[in-house]
């Protein structure tokens, strides 16, 4: 479980996570969306340690892992934008990234889910878009981690590709994994996530499944029911 109390955080002027209280449950795959600048990244960055909040904790399975940095390695983490060494080729990559986290990797298995064999041995600076998101996934799934941290996981995936990934994210689910995600494609949502969280102006306007949230804004469709939160928070 993941526990964040009381975090604040404001840069410059800017208070960008307000007083925010929050619990994700482990085994579980979590979706955290919101408009651009409602706290998305930074909480996820403060859960990473890349941003340190200006007050309160964050405990992650009832340890405060707030300055700490061994607990890292229990996190592996997808970025939304990956920038390689475009000297490198896929192969030389995945070698180098095994090399640092010196732990064990799936990596033959995911090159095979994503088709990644014709790419392995090509520089990376002459990858297509769909083909660098795949190295990125690969490099993030290839380790056996608790916790996974996905920022915008579909981007520039093919239809396969985008079908095996939300399967295998299915099965790491199964396995006792603990997914956190953020993604602005609401099918992505709606096809694969058991809790939805929305935030707005850093604090969370809704935490809790798809289908209650369909059922309190009246409506078949996430989209739309994200709408309505967002008009009632205009009003407010």
């Amino acid at each position: 479980m993941i526990e964040f109390t009381n975090l604040n955080k404001s840069f410059g002027k800017n208070h960008v996570l307000n007083n925010l209280d929050l619990e994700i449950r482990g085994n579980s795959i979590t979706a955290v969306i919101g408009p651009n600048g409602s706290g998305k990244t930074t909480l996820i960055k403060s859960l990473l340690g890349l941003v340190i909040p200006d007050s309160g904790e964050i405990k992650l399975d009832g340890i405060n892992i707030l300055g700490k940095s061994k607990f890292r390695n229990q996190i592996a983490y997808l970025p939304q934008i990956a920038r390689f060494p475009e000297n490198l080729n896929g192969m030389e990559l995945i070698d180098m990234i095994k090399n640092l986290r010196n732990s064990p990797a799936n990596a033959n298995e995911l090159i095979q889910l994503f088709d990644f064999e014709k790419e392995l041995y090509k520089k990376v600076g002459t990858l297509s878009g769909g083909n660098k998101q795949k190295l990125n996934l690969l490099l993030c799934l290839m380790f056996d981690n608790p916790l996974i941290i996905l920022d915008e996981p579909s981007n520039g995936l093919d239809p396969i590709a985008l079908i095996n990934l939300k399967t295998y994210l299915k099965n790491l689910k199964l396995k006792g994994k603990t997914i956190v995600l953020t993604t602005h494609i609401m099918s992505f949502i709606e096809e694969l996530v058991d809790n939805i969280i929305f935030l707005l102006n850093g604090k969370i306007y809704y935490n809790g499944s798809l289908e209650k949230l369909l059922q309190m804004e009246n409506t078949n469709r996430l989209e739309l029911a994200i709408a309505n939160i967002l008009l009632k928070s205009q009003n407010k």
